[in-house]
């Protein structure tokens, strides 16, 4: 199979599987080039066909929180004041714009995805 512009999911199962065969390829070798093609053509079929929804922003600060092993005392540092952290998680208060800057700075949290509407 030759790469090429994945336009269905008979191609994607193709290139799926030609990805597949190809993964234990070496470091430099003419496999590995092939390899990183095929992935970006199905990334590239991925993100047009099958979109993802930016996660709501409280989910996504809860889950950096997971990763980093953070608590909600280390949090409070971007907020003003300690209550803060508990309303902003249980949903009880929407972030202030001084708050998607500290997160996102500090937390390297997208600004797109905490300036979304919480979800209730």
């Amino acid at each position: 199979m030759k790469p090429k512009i994945i336009k269905n999911r008979k191609e994607h199962s193709g290139a799926l599987s030609r990805i597949e065969k190809l993964m234990d390829a070496a470091p430099g070798s003419p496999e590995e080039e092939e390899l990183e093609l095929w992935a970006l053509l199905v990334e590239r079929y991925e993100e047009e066909n099958f979109p993802m929804d930016l996660p709501d922003p409280v989910e996504a600060i809860k889950f950096r929180m997971e990763q980093e092993g953070l608590r909600q005392k280390d949090l409070e540092k971007f907020f003003p004041g300690k209550s803060r952290v508990s309303e902003i998680l249980n949903h009880k208060r929407a972030l202030s714009i001084g708050m998607i800057r500290a997160l996102h700075r500090g937390l390297g949290i997208p600004a797109e995805v905490l300036i979304r509407e919480v979800a209730a």
